[in-house]
């Protein structure tokens, strides 16, 4: 699988934000999107999920399932965590699971995985901000799909917790996935490519 960028433009109000862009993503590697705040590595990653529209420019899937856009085969993890206070971890994760895939989750390995199987009852309302992103990215690994976006995903984790998030990416890596990731520090792997972007 491959993701190619050309000439990637994006215009946010009346702010062209950046143009420019390119780059190419092959399974198995990682892009870092390097740059201060407002140069536009949320809105790029946006536009790949699909949530943002285009300015100008290309985007090229090559490999992947062909009846598929790139934003189908991505998760996208961004800045807020996507959570129903109301409802416990468990059923928070069986949700995303059921809303994102289209056969059969790893639910529980997920929670094992980021460390939250112990507390899979408690209602998402007494999580702390760590654990809020740990079932976040417990969403990454419910359902399976080869591409991930993101956004400051070590967001208010401890150090523990960002050690196992650098693992599961190596795992998602060595397993054929590929990465692109906002960040300002960094991400902990060593062939991390990186992608600066300036404020336009």
């Amino acid at each position: 699988m491959r993701i190619s960028a050309s000439n990637l433009a994006c215009v946010r109000g009346s702010r062209e934000v950046f143009r420019n862009v390119n780059f190419n993503l092959s399974s198995g590697q990682v892009l870092a999107l390097i740059g201060p705040n407002g140069a536009g590595k949320s809105s790029l990653l946006r536009i790949v999920a699909g949530l943002l529209r285009l300015e100008s420019g290309r985007l090229d899937l090559d490999g992947g399932d062909p009846e598929l856009t790139i934003p189908e085969q991505a998760h996208y993890l961004g800045h807020q965590d996507a959570l129903k206070p109301a409802l416990s971890v468990a059923e928070n994760l069986a949700f995303w699971a059921g809303y994102l895939g289209n056969g059969p989750t790893a639910g529980d390995a997920a929670l094992e995985a980021v460390g939250l199987a112990a507390i899979r009852d408690l209602p998402a309302s007494y999580l702390s901000a760590g654990q809020r992103r740990r079932l976040s990215i417990a969403r990454l690994l419910a359902v399976l799909r080869p591409i991930w976006l993101l956004d400051e995903a070590a967001a208010a984790l401890d150090q523990a917790a960002q050690v196992r998030l650098v693992e599961l990416m190596r795992t998602h890596l060595t397993g054929g996935g590929l990465i692109l990731a906002a960040t300002h520090a960094p991400l902990g792997l060593e062939a991390a490519q990186e992608l600066r972007l300036g404020v336009a």
